[in-house]
């Protein structure tokens, strides 16, 4: 992960993609939105991991379709019955929140999860992975008072001599800089972080409205692997998700359906175990963590 980080990074931690550049050299900056972002740093760092699969004999197969899980299938070349699944997931450094990010999804509960020989959404069959895990790119998001949105550079380093600036495209005025490092990166700081899906999972959906396995936001819990099922289990946190919401349970007279994993383990009969659920610290705006309760 240290070599990534220092692939997309300059010297002072800015990222070295500047913007977009058309043939007449008019260099267009980056909008700070989160699916731009994501969407060229995935491919900003695509030929290092080709090159890292292929130095540890694997190749990689992409999604066949935007929205299958994962993004990254590694076959291994010479028995391609062992395949691991990585999804790239990245995400921002919480401002409000000191030491948390803003959270990310790790994959539907849904169909193929619940029937691991199920192909709908899936590259291959769940079952047919040994392994599911997720790349995180954490960054932070520049001040945004340093970066507007998508301005219009030249840049003198760029010219050939007998070139002259381009002072307007279309009803735009384009800005005139002598170096390419002058123009302020839409994010900095990267952390990356490799973790087996089930070591970051949380307890609670990644969204409110989809089928969405959530994941824990401090930082330092990502990249150690220690969320909520850490000292349970991958078997716990199959279960778990595989029945989140479609269980019930009467508690206090009252049926209720089960998305908590205290609850989930009451419901199980096995209350022995509730003392290996790693409490998760939550987000407190005063850059305070605050420990959550389990109930």
């Amino acid at each position: 992960t240290e070599s990534l980080k220092e692939y997309v990074s300059t010297d002072a931690g800015e990222w070295t993609v500047k913007g977009f550049i058309d043939i007449y050299k008019n260099i267009y900056t980056i909008s700070s939105d989160t699916k731009i972002v994501s969407k060229i740093l995935e491919i900003h760092i695509f030929p290092e991991l080709l090159k890292f699969a292929d130095g540890i004999g694997y190749s990689i197969v992409l999604a066949e379709k935007q929205n299958w899980y994962p993004d990254l299938s590694f076959v291994k070349k010479d028995n391609e019955r062992i395949k691991f699944a990585v999804d790239l997931k990245t995400t921002y450094r919480d401002p409000e929140f000191t030491g948390h990010i803003n959270g990310f999804t790790l994959g539907s509960h849904g169909t193929y999860f619940k029937d691991r020989s199920s192909t709908k959404n899936i590259q291959f069959a769940y079952s047919d992975y040994l392994g599911h895990f997720c790349l995180g790119i954490i960054y932070t998001r520049a001040d945004f008072g340093d970066v507007k949105e998508t301005e219009i550079f030249q840049v003198k380093d760029l010219q050939e001599e007998y070139e002259s600036a381009n002072k307007q495209v279309g009803e735009r005025k384009v800005t005139t800089l002598k170096h390419l490092k002058s123009i302020t990166s839409v994010i900095k700081d990267f952390d990356f972080f490799v973790a087996e899906k089930w070591e970051i999972a949380s307890d609670h959906q990644g969204s409110a409205n989809t089928a969405n396995i959530g994941s824990i936001t401090n930082i330092e819990d990502l990249k150690n692997g220690n969320g909520i099922f850490a000292n349970l289990g991958e078997e716990w946190f199959d279960e778990y998700w595989i029945n989140y919401g479609s269980a019930t349970m009467v508690k206090q007279g009252k049926t209720k359906k089960i998305t908590k994993l205290k609850d989930f383990l009451e419901f199980k009969g096995r209350t022995d175990l509730l003392e290996k659920i790693v409490i998760k610290l939550t987000k407190k705006k005063n850059g305070n963590e605050n420990y959550r309760p389990t109930d």
